[in-house]
């Protein structure tokens, strides 16, 4: 049994990590922290939890709560893992960071795009990037693992393929996203409360949100030459759920059955991505680690379009990072994770 401390367990985040951490076979949570409800009740926070966490109280983070653990997850805010990661490291054997801290290898990315410079830029080499579907090598035995966010595991799921398969252009890529309001976190916002958000559907972030350069730089790493596209976000009036529309131009003559067939030769082993003629739906992925993929190319237009959809808390989050965490302890990836959604 591998110990785990989940660390900043009160989000959403968190608790999906402790959710899919309570009917994983080898994994047994020791500690989860959450300094906004330290001394709050799992159960009393997240009733959904009260069966396998009745007696958990959530403490505040110390480097000694490490010393009980095999693996940690990191469950903060932009900005906080920078701070505590150079302190964990050598306390715990492996740790995977679900922020966006450590994902970005170049350094001068983060002034730009998230408004401040990196604190322990030396770290950004050690941190193996966390979509195994498309970076699952340096996954094996990682002592650190950055795990992306939903909108980059949809868009990178859809176009990878295409790009490396040199049928679609690299640069003039649209990507139109839109997610359910967990993906803002727990913490009240003006614009995430029920009145802001039922019976509207809106547009943020345009042309400057912060996981664009992530996009690039995981399609990139798959391509020739560098991809660039336009990254549009949405927040719909759901819970929980993404789904990306991917449109770019075609490199020659092609057909719905060529980039079609691209993406089921790229997943054919990939038991977390489906690949059909069906459109995805959010729904379809309601609290499985499952991304559901399918592509048109309009002969009327030139457009190649691949649509993808998944579960942001899951395969966007919590999901994912457990599958990175079955690779970096040698655990059958599989293990602990849901393929079929819930429904209805």
């Amino acid at each position: 049994m591998q110990k785990v401390a989940i660390i900043g367990a009160s989000g959403f985040t968190g608790a999906e990590l402790l959710r899919l951490c309570a009917q994983h076979p080898e994994l047994e949570v020791v500690a989860a922290t959450g300094d906004s409800q330290a001394g709050t009740a799992v159960a009393d926070l997240y009733p959904s939890l009260a069966g396998a966490y009745g007696d958990m109280i959530y403490t505040p983070y110390s480097d000694d709560l490490l010393d009980s653990a095999d693996l940690a997850f990191l469950g903060l805010p932009h900005g906080a893992s920078q701070s505590i990661v150079p302190n964990m490291r050598g306390r715990v054997k492996h740790i995977v960071d679900l922020a966006a801290d450590f994902r970005l290898g170049d350094p001068s990315l983060y002034p730009t795009w998230y408004g401040e410079a990196h604190t322990a830029p030396e770290l950004l080499d050690d941190f193996a990037y966390g979509l195994p579907e498309l970076f699952r090598p340096q996954l094996h035995d990682a002592e650190l693992v950055a795990a992306p966010g939903c909108y980059v595991t949809t868009s990178a799921l859809a176009l990878a393929p295409v790009v490396k398969a040199g049928l679609i252009e690299p640069t003039g890529i649209v990507v139109d996203a839109a997610s359910g309001v967990s993906g803002a976190g727990r913490p009240p916002k003006p614009n995430t409360t029920f009145c802001s958000v039922d019976e509207d559907f809106t547009a943020y972030s345009l042309l400057t949100h912060r996981h664009t350069p992530e996009i690039e730089m995981a399609v990139s790493a798959h391509a020739d030459t560098p991809v660039q596209l336009i990254f549009t976000p949405h927040l719909a009036p759901m819970n929980r759920g993404i789904l990306a529309t991917c449109y770019a131009r075609p490199t020659g003559p092609t057909d719905t059955d060529e980039v079609l067939a691209c993406l089921a030769d790229a997943y054919a082993d990939e038991p977390f991505v489906v690949v059909s003629e069906r459109s995805p739906s959010t729904k379809a992925t309601l609290g499985s680690n499952s991304c559901h993929l399918t592509a048109r190319v309009d002969p009327r237009t030139g457009w190649v379009v691949v649509i993808s959809a998944l579960d942001n808390l899951v395969k966007g989050a919590a999901g994912q990072a457990v599958q990175c965490a079955n690779l970096a302890l040698g655990i059958p990836e599989q293990t602990g994770l849901a393929v079929a959604g819930l429904y209805p």
